[in-house]
Parts: C-alpha cells; structure tokens; sequence
C-alpha cells in the first residue's frame, strides 16, 4: 500500500487480499496467504494496516431478511430541499434506524434520496409523515416502494482492480515490503 496526493495505492498483494476477504472473510490468514503465495505473517500484517488506514470499515455478515421471516417494506425516498438545508436533512436521516442508505445528488433540483425500510406501509407513511416531512427543509417527497428486487451487491475489489492500483505487478511469492 502506497499514498499518493492523499489516497491510497494498492498492489496486486493488497487486491488479492482483498478479493478474498470479500469473498470469506471468515478464512485464516494462513489461507489467504496460501492462495496468493505469501506468508500469513504478510497477509495479517497487509489487512492492519488497511485497516488502520480506513480501506476495509469493518466485517459484516449479510442476512436474506425474507428466510429469516423478517420480510419488511422497502422504499427508495427521494426528499426535494431547500438547498441551504440539504445537508442537515440528509445527517438527520442518517440517524434514523429506518434508513439504511442516504445520498445527496445535486441535479436540477437538490435531492436528498434515502433506502428505507419499515415493518409494513403504514409504518412507512408514519415515519415519512412523521419524521421526514416535519423537517426543516424539506420541500417535498417522492417515495417509491420496491416491489421486486433485481440485484442487491456491494462494491467488490475483482471489479474495478485498474482504478485501485497504479501496479499490476504479479505475486513473488515473497512479501512485499511497500507496507
């Protein structure tokens, strides 16, 4: 890993690294390391340090809501604002447990756009009603709820490997010393 202008560098080592971990990040270092060539020491040393450096936030496990029986309503809400406000209501939502995810995009008009999700609709209508429109700020929303869901994923390493290593060196098989 190397720093340039203020952003992170990976090598092909940190990419494989993350590649796996994307893929099982219950495995061992020792398996990791195994797979790419290097010693676990050098995988436990690369995966510190990416993440003292805020490259991996955190490890997670995803749970299908629906085989659980814990199926919810999902809805994308797109909140029109003034545009003085669009900050403050997009931290607001942030910190309410029905959002999952919140954006701003600045088109034509300011737009705060927010994933949400509730227990059923008209717990989704108390929580817009509620907590979203009496915000300050907020000129209008649209809210759209999901019906069927297509593809659901998170951003992964083995798609976008150009854009996040200026080296495309191969694995030695030794440790790479640019930690």
């Amino acid at each position: 890993m190397q720093f340039k202008n203020n952003a992170v560098s990976l090598d092909s080592t940190d990419l494989g690294i993350l590649e796996a971990l994307q893929k099982d990040a219950k495995q061992t270092y020792t398996a990791i390391g195994k797979r790419l060539g290097i010693a676990h020491s050098t995988v436990y040393d690369r995966i510190k340090r990416m993440e003292q450096y805020g490259v991996i936030k955190k490890y997670t496990a995803v749970v299908d809501a629906e085989k659980v029986g814990s199926a919810k309503v999902i809805a994308l809400m797109t909140v029109f604002t003034d545009p003085k406000e669009i900050g403050r209501v997009a931290e607001k939502l942030c910190k309410a447990a029905e959002v999952l995810e919140v954006y701003t995009s600045l088109s034509e008009e300011l737009l705060v756009i927010a994933k949400v999700v509730a227990e059923n609709q008209g717990r989704l209508h108390d929580f817009i009603a509620n907590s979203v429109a009496p915000l300050s700020g907020v000129l209008r929303i649209r809210t759209s709820i999901v019906t069927k869901k297509f593809k659901e994923t998170t951003f992964s390493v083995s798609d976008h490997p150009k854009k996040l290593t200026s080296s495309r060196e191969k694995h030695s098989g030794k440790g790479d010393s640019k930690l």
